[in-house]
């Protein structure tokens, strides 16, 4: 039998700014045998998200960096290939924080089998850390109430579309921000957002007193910056903001504070960070109420692959460039 490659993607450098491929080194090594107690994955689809810039940073953030010299971090599916760990049989297809490469071992902690009838594509495009942190970021920490105006940063994004069609299934009245007019009318025509707003076609204040002249209730942020700011100005009376990610300040060396904070006082609103993995215990209440809208037709994502390991590092800065549709994956190896 011929021995196996394993192409990795490991961290050279911290970047000043963007990041891109000139940190990160291409390696090639042979793939060993699972000893006793492990069993080897064939990734096949890696998933691309913000966070990976906050993980090369000199600072940690909700984990420590990745070091210089490993095997880039990342979450992704695959298929046990060969296993010596009686909880892992050979063919189940699992994820895990496999990382930037073609094959890696593992003890079992942090990996789960998927769930019986769910694929790759779809367990990236709605489930995993995407819907988990769409769903307990909208239901738990924003707590939106029929008939609120909601508001989505983001909204055409992985979490951000999935989050702002949640909160129409609670009966909200919902306003995506996005940068794209064809973002735009996605979230309009195929997710039936209410109102739609296009960051790089007019000021976000404008269309906020536009498009919710009466306030926002709830605001579910992934991007930060000047587009929270704007937000803060038009917050009702006890209304909720989740900060979901910030992704405007991920290639800065430090944190741009709201300017107008002091809104929160005025009206008596509170804001809250989360993590989805604070919610993993609860992952299977998500996943069948996740599973429910799909079936009802009350649901949608997209996805956007990429094809080839080698492709990874570009394929991140579509992420940062607002030009991915939907959750954007990389297809390592086989079929959805």
């Amino acid at each position: 039998m011929p021995s196996l490659t394993n192409r990795q993607w490991r961290l050279r450098s911290r970047p000043q700014g963007d990041m891109t491929r000139e940190h990160f080194r291409w390696t090639e090594q042979p793939v060993a045998e699972p000893g006793d107690g492990e069993f080897r994955v064939r990734v096949r689809y890696l998933s691309l998200d913000p966070t990976h810039r906050l993980w090369v940073r000199e600072a940690p953030s909700y984990f420590p960096p990745v070091p210089l010299g490993e095997v880039m971090w990342g979450s992704a599916v695959g298929v046990v290939e060969a296993s010596r760990h009686l909880g892992f049989a050979e063919g189940t297809l699992v994820a895990g924080r496999f990382g930037f490469q073609d094959y890696a071992m593992s003890n079992g902690a942090g990996v789960m089998p998927l769930p019986e009838g769910i694929g790759p594509v779809d367990w990236f495009g709605a489930y995993a850390h995407i819907g988990l942190t769409a769903y307990f970021g909208m239901m738990d920490v924003a707590g939106p109430k029929p008939g609120e105006t909601v508001v989505v940063s983001g909204a055409a994004g992985a979490v951000g579309s999935l989050a702002g069609q949640m909160a129409r299934i609670l009966g909200c009245r919902v306003v995506g921000i996005a940068g794209s007019e064809e973002k735009c009318r996605w979230l309009r025509e195929d997710l039936g957002f209410d109102g739609v707003i296009n960051y790089r076609a007019e000021p976000v204040a404008d269309a906020l007193h536009r498009l919710c002249p009466e306030g926002i209730d709830v605001y579910f942020d992934n991007v930060g910056g000047e587009t929270l700011d704007a937000v803060l100005l038009q917050l009702r009376l006890h209304a909720r903001v989740a900060l979901c990610g910030m992704i405007s300040q991920y290639n800065q060396g430090t944190w741009q504070g709201p300017a107008n904070l002091g809104e929160l006082i005025f009206k008596r609103a509170k804001i809250e960070g989360f993590l989805v993995m604070d919610y993993l215990h609860r992952s299977s209440e998500a996943i069948k109420a996740i599973s429910g809208w799909l079936r009802e037709g009350k649901l949608k994502y997209r996805v956007d692959v990429v094809n080839g390991l080698e492709n990874a590092l570009d394929a991140l800065g579509k992420l940062f460039q607002g030009t991915n549709q939907g959750k954007l994956l990389v297809r390592v190896a086989g079929e959805s």
